[in-house]
């Protein structure tokens, strides 16, 4: 009988303090938590219409161009592993930027991705050639848009038209060999592994910055914060 009440006793004990070092474990992560870095700032507006802009929302801003059908890879990566992921979150977008007068070259894009569902939150804006590429040459890029004003690259805007990357791109144990530092400003839409594994990584945690931000919880001092203003202006 005995035995009984100090079996009871001891696994009760271990159900209450369960969680308690579950918390513990995760409130190291809370503290080494690291909002996604500002690579660059003022990212030019696009020319606004029926409220498609960058300023208050999430973008993920693409350029396919004149031959826009050669870029159905890209756009059906983006839209599967991208879009349909985090569309439910709000002021999410992407917007693809795209030559005036080459309106019927992205029918056949359109009917590509939208097969089986209306994408409402994906915008196709249509502008001069020359507003492309200021909008592009505002951007910390590795890349250049081709002559068709097109690249497999898309960007991270946020909500303050910041571009959004990652100022060291290393990963722990480059780190530990202390390999040199490389940044990543943009997401090739052809590596299927660069979005689902890093685009997705870094969408995740700017909607976690906002969401912290919303609840008032949102610290912005982090080790990566000394670096940030240096660099995002370069």
């Amino acid at each position: 009988m005995q035995t009984s009440k100090t079996t009871r006793n001891l696994v009760l004990g271990i159900l209450f303090f369960l969680p308690v070092a579950f918390l513990l474990i995760l409130y190291p992560s809370t503290h080494n938590y690291e909002p996604l870095d500002i690579v660059k700032n003022s990212v030019k507006e696009i020319p606004v219409s029926e409220d498609v802009k960058l300023e208050d929302h999430l973008t993920v801003l693409a350029f396919f161009g004149k031959e826009p059908i050669s870029n159905s890879i890209a756009a059906s990566n983006l839209k599967e592993l991208v879009y349909d992921k985090f569309k439910g979150f709000k002021k999410f977008q992407i917007i693809v930027l795209a030559p005036e007068g080459f309106e019927e070259d992205y029918s056949a894009l359109k009917k590509e991705i939208e097969r089986y569902e209306d994408l409402r939150f994906w915008h196709y804006r249509f502008i001069d050639e020359d507003e492309i590429i200021r909008v592009f040459n505002s951007l910390k890029s590795d890349h250049q848009l081709d002559e068709h004003l097109a690249t497999d690259e898309v960007f991270i805007v946020d909500k303050d038209r910041n571009q959004r990357g990652r100022l060291d791109d290393r990963e722990e144990r480059e780190v530990e060999q202390n390999k040199p530092v490389s940044s990543l400003y943009s997401y090739d839409c052809i590596e299927v592994a660069e979005i689902k594994n890093k685009m997705s990584d870094d969408l995740r945690i700017l909607f976690t910055e906002y969401r912290q931000k919303r609840k008032g919880k949102f610290d912005s001092s982090s080790r990566r914060d000394s670096g940030i203003k240096a660099k995002s202006d370069e």
